[in-house]
């Protein structure tokens, strides 16, 4: 167990970039090898996440059968998640992040392999569980070693830049999936690189300094429930997570099911060269709007900027329904993208800004329970009703509820509530 007395270390090199900004956070050494491990690692991520529900919808043709296996990659973040946080803050980080980055590693093998032949759908949905416990158990210990490794005035650029990875990875990995694939590389090969790039993230580990944080006390049963006790003694967060919880078991649902969509929506077959573009037009979207909030947004109140990217999702994700031919999906799948990782970056540095280094891993927790572990669940319940009903319903659902959420999520009323009571 790592010995956790200590406060944070950060590194302090001078800089001259504006605080908060992403430029800012790519000062500090570790901080910048770790991004550059990660953003390595992920696109190998999104190259099998592009690829792996094609390849389960181009066999069956059931929408149902892909929310199977996006369950299997995303739902263990549900149950897993709180456990992850505990260790994530009780734990050696280094140790502990290699661990799950080399289970990743194994299960992805192992898909690949699987891939080689025809596999029933148990056998592929089995090994992208794995896949899905590895990620569940790192992603808390992951999201909270990142922006410790920065200022906390700095945290915006870091949330900014993770954003970054997460979505410029999804539109780099459809671009070379579109690109190899043209030249006869397989799906158990696109699987087999995807093994190969975790390999980027463990050596990043294995090079910096792991900040340590100082322990948190709690002991026995209520290391599991601390980050609920938080949770619900803070308005804001609570808010917050429960925004983002509805958020993606209703309006995220295309994301997992994104080959049925485009089928279904804009005539577009999952199997060919036009759907990897169009999924990475919409991740390229979604690299920006990650993107902008380290660089031209710097200096907004992120609170607002949640409430104005509901409306962007609400507005951008009606028109993407309405579309009924590849021109416009393009557009609006551009537009939709940019606002999706807008609103939820914002929403995570508000949340991360909020939150002491010892207890960043319980909160970190929740969020990926309501981020990651709704969105599998949305996929079971609207999977089957695609099959049977198309899926324009579900883009137009999604959008009122953005809309819902730009009047619910309002925190600065909520920043000046807590105020009036403070001083009452």
């Amino acid at each position: 167990m790592t010995d956790t007395s200590s406060t944070p270390v950060v590194d302090d090199t001078p800089h001259q970039h504006r605080p908060g900004s992403a430029r800012a956070a790519l000062a500090v050494r570790d901080f910048r090898y770790m991004w550059y491990g990660s953003f390595l690692s992920n696109i190998g991520t999104w190259m099998q996440n592009v690829v792996l529900p094609a390849y389960i919808y181009h066999r069956t043709g059931r929408a149902s059968l892909v929310a199977l296996l996006v369950f299997a990659q995303l739902g263990p973040l549900l149950v897993l998640s709180i456990p992850a946080g505990v260790f994530a803050d009780r734990f050696d980080r280094r140790i502990w992040l290699i661990s799950m980055q080399s289970m990743q590693l194994l299960f992805s093998a192992l898909l690949a392999i699987l891939a080689l032949g025809t596999p029933s759908v148990w056998m592929l949905f089995c090994a992208a569980l794995g896949v899905g416990v590895g990620n569940a158990l790192n992603a808390p210990a992951w999201s909270a070693v990142l922006p410790s490794m920065v200022r906390h005035e700095d945290i915006a650029g870091a949330i900014s830049l993770n954003s970054t990875v997460i979505n410029g990875s999804r539109v780099i990995g459809p671009i070379i999936v579109a690109v190899l694939s043209q030249w006869g590389v397989s799906t158990a090969e696109f699987f087999f690189m995807n093994s190969a790039t975790y390999l980027f993230i463990i050596a990043a580990l294995l090079t910096v300094h792991i900040p340590v944080v100082v322990k948190d006390p709690t002991q026995g049963w209520r290391r599991f429930t601390r980050g609920i006790e938080i949770a619900r003694q803070r308005m804001v967060i609570r808010r917050v997570l429960f925004t983002l919880a509805s958020f993606s078991l209703l309006s995220l649902p295309y994301v997992g099911l994104f080959p049925a969509v485009a089928r279904l929506n804009f005539g577009i077959d999952e199997s060919g060269i036009l759907y990897k573009w169009l999924y990475a037009t919409w991740g390229f979207g979604a690299c920006l709007g990650g993107l902008a909030i380290g660089t031209v947004c710097v200096g907004f109140d992120k609170r607002t900027l949640i409430r104005y990217g509901f409306v962007g999702i609400a507005s951008s994700m009606f028109a993407f329904a309405l579309s009924r031919s590849p021109l416009p999906a393009f557009i609006f799948g551009f537009v939709l993208g940019f606002f999706y990782f807008f609103t939820t970056t914002s929403m995570m540095t508000v949340v991360q800004s909020r939150l002491e280094p010892e207890i960043r891993g319980r909160i970190m927790a929740l969020w990926f329970m309501a981020f990651g572990g709704t969105v599998p669940l949305g996929n079971l319940l609207f999977g089957p009703l695609i099959d049977a009903h198309g899926s324009q319903w579900l883009l137009l659902m999604g959008a009122l509820w953005a809309g819902f959420l730009a009047w619910w999520c309002n925190i600065g009323l909520l920043d000046a509530r807590e105020k009036s009571l403070s001083v009452h």
